[in-house]
């Protein structure tokens, strides 16, 4: 006889075909990963073939297959009237005696285990889904908090009438599934009380790049649904797996999410959504340790399935535990070829109107259609942009027809992102205030180019597509690296070829995303601008320490760059504000002095160790040990601007001793910038100082000339081809190399003109650093130099 419910303990993967690929993974996680101290809550699963004794039992096979010969297959126009159809079938239905006992005394069986009357998730699980390549995100229904023998059986049999929603009728169609024969499996585990605490998503996997290095771990308050749905923007975790195995703080990435909802239980069963208090909504669901472990399960289980993983997490509000409630393969990059990727950039500005997470990578433009249900899907035109609230699975036919999606609300594990990504689509989800600021019938750009902000543009701009594929490239022995400054960026470009990070620019991290000048963070309470002082302590909101804002904020996108390029190297160059660009920053007019010359000024070297400034610096150096020290990120290396003398270099040196950073300590390199004429003179001092040099050819041209290179009248006369900077390039490579220190440059003009780099190769320059537009053409000037040089 047939297995009409089977427990956890008894099945595995093996079992896809008998309970579906949800129920097979939940099974083998409860065998398999409780030995590993993984918290997985007990349950059993009514099998396939229970499902086929219900349509037998009833006998509505033929029926169900009469109604899908019905179907029209070009345009799905009747689709809802034959789901509705087969559905009534199912929810007319009669449960045979056996089956009824069996499901009754399996629920009985929990309830005596658990010594009292338990409430269940109740979950469909398709013989089909959760496989490599299909995720059937949501196609079928789930059921929270259901009680008792009567309320399982009605949530059972509702789960089996979801295996012909429309959306799921139309998703075997598209994926070739409608031609097998398929049936529906449902899950009945213990529920976590989530409600009265917090739940979520975690991918083993950076779902948007593909990064194998990280687990994101996204989270809301109360049940999990709203991250699924897509009606919450949750709090963001990124935690990094090197970092995690060695036993160093792991989290290079915390961002809080609004998670205006709360779903909790309702008395009389099922579930309700509140809305959030405005304190939860601005505190983060986990602490740290309760990131990093979820983040050592979610590499267990990917260790375990020996794939990337898909998985839901929920902590239980009366016990405090957390568990792992479901894991399924990660579907969208387990076929992707990693050496294969197409860039995209805009090649004209426009005006910003609403971002928000970006899922995929590309740009689009057309018109906006706001749609607030699928029942409107005839009103979009294939190519218009979809800006609506949520969506749920209804909306996937609508979607694919769409040329990008915009959500309001919504995270990147959202059923939005999910599908998108799935079917290859842009979206640019948790856009707060999109359905304010566009209009039916406006066109705009989608752009999802620059790392994980995807943002929308007023009008149509030009952009321009680039296909690369790496497979069998080779690099030059001179080593190709990046000028990089967003660590938004960072995990896309870390596939391109490359030797690391030849150059991080900390300004961009300060003005982008900090916005406060450090000093006015360390004096907030002198501030006399109480208009800005309103502002800072926005910004701050959420932390009791101002200084702690700048450390903790600048040292993630550190962190992140350092673990986006781990184990090769990443230089940092500290900061190289010029006191008009620091006076712009929040708070900084009060700690900057106008000059008639910032560019000659009280910039880089200068400012470390002198009282207007040696308090912010001290900030600047805490967050880098934290990346170096607490989160294990050794491969971090930093350089030092704009150093006029070697006196200043010493004084920087010993400065940064004091501060907890000292050259040699775990590997640390400190680098100078030669973009001085002094540089290049006094090179074998500043050997004896720097482990290195890092060639700036924009600010020792511009010296050595005498030329602003932003002035419209001298521009003919910036030219790093002139004899004069060449001698200055060659003479500080052949000092470099005779002290035994590496050497690179950081600039455009390798790319540009090939003959400048058969110049450095020539020389015997060590490393030469691109922006990442210019990285490939680049590389391909340095491998033919080097193959002249032969």
């Amino acid at each position: 006889m047939a297995d009409l419910i089977v427990s956890f303990q008894e099945i595995g993967m093996e079992d896809v075909a008998k309970v579906g690929g949800k129920n097979a993974s939940l099974g083998e996680m409860f065998q398999k990963l409780i030995p590993l101290k993984i918290n997985i809550p007990d349950g059993f699963a009514v099998t396939a073939d229970a499902y086929r004794l219900f349509v037998q039992h009833n006998q509505i096979g033929e029926a169900i297959h009469d109604h899908l010969k019905q179907l029209d297959l070009k345009d799905f126009s009747n689709l809802n009237s034959v789901s509705s159809s087969i559905k009534k079938l199912f929810l007319k239905g009669t449960f045979p005696d056996e089956l009824i006992e069996e499901i009754e005394g399996a629920y009985l069986k929990l309830c005596e285990a658990n010594e009292r009357e338990v409430d269940v998730a109740v979950r469909s699980s398709a013989t089909a889904e959760d496989l490599p390549g299909a995720s059937f995100a949501g196609l079928h229904e789930s059921f929270l908090n259901i009680q008792g023998e009567k309320k399982l059986l009605e949530g059972v049999r509702s789960c089996f009438a979801s295996l012909y929603n429309a959306r799921a009728i139309k998703y075997r169609h598209d994926r070739g599934f409608d031609k097998h024969e398929i049936a529906l499996s449902v899950g009945v585990q213990l529920m976590v009380r989530a409600d009265l605490a917090c739940s979520g998503v975690t991918f083993s996997i950076d779902p948007e790049s593909g990064f194998s290095n990280a687990v994101l771990i996204t989270g809301c308050w109360g049940l999990g649904e709203n991250i699924v749905q897509g009606a919450v923007i949750p709090d963001e975790y990124l935690v990094f797996k090197p970092s995690l195995e060695k036993g160093k703080k792991s989290i290079i990435s915390k961002k809080i999410g609004s998670k205006t909802k709360t779903m909790i239980y309702e008395k009389k069963g099922g579930v309700v959504n509140l809305d959030t208090p405005k304190e939860k909504q601005e505190a983060f669901v986990l602490d740290e340790k309760e990131i990093e472990t979820l983040g050592k399960w979610a590499v267990q289980i990917e260790k375990h399935y020996q794939m990337p993983m898909d998985i839901e997490w929920a902590k239980d509000g009366n016990s405090g535990e957390l568990f792992i409630v479901q894991a399924r393969p990660e579907t969208v990059h387990a076929d992707k070829d990693p050496y294969v990727l197409k860039e995209y950039s805009l090649t004209e500005k426009g005006e910003l109107l609403s971002s928000g997470y970006a899922i995929g990578n590309g740009i689009t433009a057309g018109k906006v259609k706001i749609l607030h249900s699928p029942a409107e899907a005839d009103l979009l035109e294939k190519g218009d942009i979809l800006l609506t609230e949520i969506t749920n699975p209804d909306w996937d036919p609508v979607m694919k027809k769409a040329g990008a999606i915009i959500t309001a609300k919504g995270g990147r594990t959202s059923h939005a992102a999910i599908v998108a990504r799935e079917v290859g689509a842009l979206a640019i989800v948790g856009a707060e205030g999109a359905l304010e600021k566009l209009k039916n019938g406006d066109l705009v750009t989608v752009d999802n180019s620059s790392g994980k902000i995807g943002k929308v543009y007023a009008g149509k701009l030009k952009w321009k597509t680039q296909k690369h594929n790496f497979k069998g490239l080779k690099l030059p022995k001179t080593q190709p690296m990046f000028i990089l400054a967003d660590p938004e960026k960072a995990f896309n470009l870390s596939f391109f070829p490359n030797q690391g990070v030849g150059l991080m620019r900390m300004e961009f991290v300060v003005n982008g995303s900090i916005k406060v000048h450090p000093m006015a963070l360390v004096h907030f309470d002198e501030l006399e601008d109480l208009e800005e002082k309103a502002q800072i302590e926005t910004l701050c909101k959420g932390y009791s320490d101002k200084q702690e804002y700048f450390v903790d904020n600048l040292s993630q996108a550190v962190g992140t760059i350092a673990a986006a390029f781990y184990p090769k190297d990443v230089i940092l160059r500290m900061s190289d504000f010029k006191t008009n660009e620091y006076a712009h920053l929040l708070g900084g007019g009060q700690f900057e002095t106008a000059e008639e010359n910032p560019m000659l000024g009280f910039r880089g070297a200068s400012r470390y160790d002198h009282e207007r400034y040696r308090e912010g610096f001290a900030l600047e150096c805490q967050a880098v040990k934290r990346v170096r020290e607490d989160m294990g990120l050794e491969n971090l290396k930093v350089m030092i601007p704009f150093c006029r003398t070697p006196e200043e270099g010493k004084k920087v040196i010993t400065l940064m001793k004091k501060l907890g950073l000292e050259q040699g300590k775990n590997g640390l390199e400190i680098y100078v910038m030669a973009e001085i004429p002094s540089n290049v003179i006094l090179a074998e001092e500043f050997a004896q100082i720097f482990d290195g040099f890092s060639i700036g050819s924009n600010d020792l041209t511009q010296l050595t000339l005498g030329v602003d290179r932003d002035s419209e009248v001298l521009s003919d006369l910036f030219d790093e081809n002139n004899p004069a900077v060449k001698w200055m390039i060659a003479e500080v490579i052949r000092k470099a190399k005779a002290a035994g220190k590496k050497i690179g440059l950081c600039g455009q003009a390798p790319s540009d003109n090939p003959a400048f780099a058969q110049f450095l190769i020539e020389e015997g320059i060590d490393s030469i650093s691109f922006n990442s537009d210019a990285l490939l053409k680049g590389i391909e000037n340095m491998i033919e130099a080097e193959g002249n040089g032969k």
